[in-house]
Parts: C-alpha cells; structure tokens; sequence
C-alpha cells in the first residue's frame, strides 16, 4: 500500500514540476508540443512495444477492444442527448468532451508502473477501441450533429496516421500470428520505454490550465458529472460482473476514470469557441482521476 502511494504521489509531484516550470518561464506551454511528439513518437510505442514482448495470445482478450469502443459510443451519445436543443457550440463541446479517455498519456504511465506487462498489454488493447472516437471519431460525429460534416476519409485518415494506433495494430497482429520481436529489440525499448512515465506526466503538468470561466462553469460540471458517474457504473460492471482475470478487470477498472483525451481541446476549438473551456475541463479531470485512480490502486494492493 505504501508503495502505492508514494509511486502515485510521485506521478503527483511530477505534474507540480511541469506546471511550475511553465508558471515561472523556465518551459513554455508550446514547449510541451515538441515533448508530446517525442512521448508520442518515440516513449509510448517503446512502452507498448515492451509491454507486448511478453504477450502470450488470448483470443479473448480482444474483446477489450469493443469495450473500449462501446463505452465511448455510450458517452458519445449522452452527450449528445444532453445538448440536442443547445446551440451548435455546445453540441460540440458535449459530444467531444464527454466521451474519450487520454489513455496513452495517464493510464498507461499508471499501469506501466502499477500492473505490470499483461497491464500494458490490456490497456493497450482497450485504447485500440478508444482511439476510433479520440482521434476524430467524436468529432466526425459532432460535425454530422450540427451540420458540418467531414466525412469518415478524414477519420480513418487521421486514426491511422496515429504511431501509437499503429504499433497497437501491428504488434496485436503479429502476436496473433505467432511472432515476438527478440530480446535485443525490447531491452532496447525497454530502456526508451521506461521515460514514458515521467514524460507523460511532465507534459500533463506543463499542459494544466486553472483558469475559472464562471459562464461555463455548468457546462463543465456536466460533463465531468457523466464521465464520472459513467465511470463508476462502468468500473463496477467490469470488476465485479465479468468473468476476465483480475489484472484485465483490474485495468477495466482503472481506465474508465482516465481523464479527457489531449485531443478534445484541439478538436473542440476546431468545431466551435469553446476550445479553451475543453482546456480548463481536462486540467479538472487530471486532478480528478489522480485522486480515483490512485485511490483504487491502494484498495486493489491491499
């Protein structure tokens, strides 16, 4: 239990730093653009890489990828619901902000470091169902929503143009196939692999942004409101109500409460005003999620 807490209130104190460096202009915020493309590019598909070296195949696993799907689908659709007789802009902050969880940026620098390579392996295998919606799923259907719509080239072209979707993919693959990369390969990623959770964390902080906006302050709370309370009814059905090994529900369990993609201020400035309300919405789930997360992780060590 100790370890828990002191691991998880490390993972804390890293997003301080991050925060605190950009706050006294030791780092910009633009500065954590290059640090993601390097976590995104380099860190987290050396992580995933690693975590799969060891992946002995279970077909039944893959059904953790529609569960990650599904569970996106039903909070899609509740924000849809929620802001149907809303104006545009709402609609599109509710339909991208209420679905997506950053998998790739906080749960999987959790796992990696609570749950071990199989933890890697079904968080993985769960981000593969969630990145359909975070990389331009939910806003494809947001533009549809309010009559914008980009067509579903724009989606597939973006979710595959995705290095960690990608790696997701192939190694998924090739596992089913029979094949694992040799020992030298992943000592290597290993290595690489192993800054995933520092530099995941740092950007988190360097990303955070407290400002108040008063006049959206319900919307905000509404949306938080149902991916977490989603969240529970979610954790609950997949711990306690599914016949998966532990460490899967373990996972399942711990994923649903991940906070808004990185990709939902991006997407929603890109289809209404409210970009930087999504902003201030995703710096509030991050503390949030620290809180569950850590709090289930001490229960699970127990």
């Amino acid at each position: 239990m100790l370890e828990v807490l002191i691991k998880a209130f490390s993972f804390f104190f890293i997003i301080v730093i991050g925060y605190l460096l950009k706050k006294y202009g030791v780092l910009q915020r633009s500065d954590s653009v290059a640090l993601s493309k390097i976590m995104m590019n380099l860190t987290l598909p050396a992580a995933v890489i690693t975590g799969f070296a060891s992946f002995t195949v279970d077909h039944s696993l893959l059904i953790l990828v529609l569960i990650g799907f599904v569970c996106n689908i039903i909070l899609l659709y509740a924000g849809y619901l929620i802001a149907r007789k809303r104006d545009n802009d709402t609609k599109v902050f509710f339909m991208i902000n209420t679905p997506g969880y950053n998998i790739g940026c906080f749960t999987l620098p959790y796992v990696q470091s609570f749950l071990g390579p199989v933890g890697i392996v079904a968080t993985c295998l769960f981000d593969a169902g969630n990145s359909v919606i975070c990389t331009g799923g939910s806003y494809v259907a947001a533009a549809n929503a309010t009559g914008n719509s980009t067509g579903l080239k724009n989606t597939f072209k973006r979710l595959f143009s995705s290095i960690p979707f990608d790696v997701y993919i192939i190694l998924l693959v090739a596992a089913l196939c029979g094949f694992h990369l040799p020992s030298q390969v992943t000592i290597l990623t290993s290595i690489i692999g192993n800054a995933n959770p520092f530099l995941a964390m740092l950007i988190i902080g360097m990303m955070l942004e407290i400002n108040i906006y008063r006049a959206q302050l319900n919307n905000v709370y509404r949306v938080l409101a149902m991916r977490y309370g989603a969240g529970a009814l979610f954790s609950t059905l997949f711990y306690f109500y599914t016949p998966l090994p532990l460490e899967i529900r373990q996972v399942l369990a711990v994923a649903v409460f991940a906070p808004l993609s990185s990709l939902a201020p991006i997407f929603t400035a890109r289809g209404s005003k409210l970009g930087a309300v999504s902003s201030f919405t995703g710096s509030i789930s991050v503390f949030i999620s620290i809180i569950i997360i850590t709090t289930l992780l001490t229960a699970m060590k127990v």
